[in-house]
């Protein structure tokens, strides 16, 4: 039977705090602390080496991969974890302009995620060789996705706004022009239902730390289309990738199977946390989950449409088009998200005017809801945001 919504009992939430910021790091499961005191004192403490095969090490990113799959319409041997979000996608663009040597163009959109854009700069600056980043509007993305991309590169869910591109229709789209489909499923995993067998999609990459709540550092994953393993070469061609990385060969073999896409050693008290926390989905329903989190959601916009005349809302109006955060601009936005913050609600701030929250059904309840907005309310309406200490600005917000 799955799990009924919420359960707050399963994270370790502050009292006082109503927590709406799971779209950038999601809380601690409460059984985390406890595994990692155990991966560290039984395993490494009391087996040193050993672990790696006494405790199965070696087997983990894989292992939490099938664990995440279910999540995201994979199938089992289709996901490896390890690295980082940003590294996968530089893993992946290598991976897709290798599948279409005879094309130059990798696409996305303007308002793709920052690091994302970087990496595939990074990577048109390493080949030379006449590649190209095209970036246009995210409407604009189905028309642009022509005979010379090699590669589509979008984030499922924006993260700025929430709006949520159509998978099916994109992944579509760029098959028939023969280009690969790369989706960043950062915002995606844990909050929406995805199928990416069910679309075809041929790679997607995605974090663990927001609502999967594997915790600050936690590692990367990547996803690639069965039929299409055994035909990458990775360029990231990592140790662990290899097929046998203790025969300790000097010309790389990749492995068979997903764990080609491995590439150094893996942060094993990360992965550790991050198995335990993933066990929490296992009961979850992905739709159930969905539908309480359009609810909540909801709840929060007219709430504060009525009561919060001031801010304008800056995700999709139309819950089918947006994941699973609500976004408001205001030109004071910052101070506004440090006043709420000062009072225990916690969302966060974009550049250059948004205040994001993250509606996660695991922990977040109707009442939960309506005293945010009751404290925003209270603090737009006195204007409390203009006291000078919430103007000062945080290294991260």
């Amino acid at each position: 039977m799955p799990l009924s919504l919420p359960r707050k009992d399963l994270f370790h939430l502050p009292e006082g705090v109503i927590y709406l910021d799971g779209n950038s790091l999601g809380p601690l499961p409460n059984t985390a602390i406890a595994r990692a005191e155990s991966v560290m004192r039984d395993e490494w403490g009391n087996e040193l080496i050993r672990a790696w095969n006494s405790a199965d090490w070696m087997a983990m990113p894989e292992k939490v991969g099938n664990q995440i799959a279910p999540l995201i319409g994979a199938p089992h041997g289709s996901v490896v974890t390890g690295d980082t979000l940003s590294i996968k996608v530089f893993q992946s663009l290598t991976i897709a302009v290798g599948l279409r040597p005879e094309r130059r163009v990798i696409l996305s959109d303007t308002t793709n995620f920052p690091s994302d854009l970087y990496m595939a700069d990074g990577l048109i600056r390493l080949l030379g060789k006449g590649y190209e980043l095209r970036t246009v509007p995210p409407e604009d993305i189905p028309g642009a996705i022509t005979e010379e991309v090699a590669a589509v590169l979008l984030t499922h869910v924006n993260y700025r706004t929430g709006a949520m591109f159509d998978m099916a229709r994109v992944t579509a789209k760029a098959h028939a022009a023969g280009a690969v489909m790369i989706w960043d499923l950062a915002h995606s995993t844990g909050a929406v239902p995805v199928d990416l067998a069910g679309c075809t999609a041929d790679l997607a990459v995605g974090c663990t730390y927001k609502f999967l709540n594997g915790g600050p550092g936690s590692p990367g994953f990547i996803y690639a289309r069965p039929d299409l393993i055994e035909t990458i070469q990775p360029a990231l061609a990592g140790w662990l990738g290899h097929a046998a990385p203790f025969a300790m060969e000097p010309t790389y073999h990749p492995a068979a199977s997903i764990e080609r896409l491995r590439i150094g050693t893996p942060a094993i008290i990360q992965l550790a946390i991050l198995e335990e926390a993933l066990k929490i989905w296992a009961d979850i329903d992905m739709q159930e989950l969905r539908a309480s989190s359009v609810r909540l959601s909801e709840l929060f916009l007219k709430e504060v449409a009525a009561r919060c005349p001031q801010l304008n809302l800056a995700s999709p109006a139309d819950p089918a088009l947006r994941g699973s955060q609500v976004c408001f601009a205001f030109e004071h936005g910052y101070e506004v998200m440090q006043a709420l913050i000062a009072e225990g609600v916690i969302g966060d701030y974009r550049t250059p005017d948004i205040m994001r929250f993250g509606i996660t059904p695991l922990y977040l309840a109707d009442d939960d809801i309506l005293q945010a907005v009751d404290i925003l309310s209270e603090i737009m309406g006195t204007e409390r945001w203009r006291e000078p200490q919430f103007a000062v600005r945080a290294r991260v917000t």
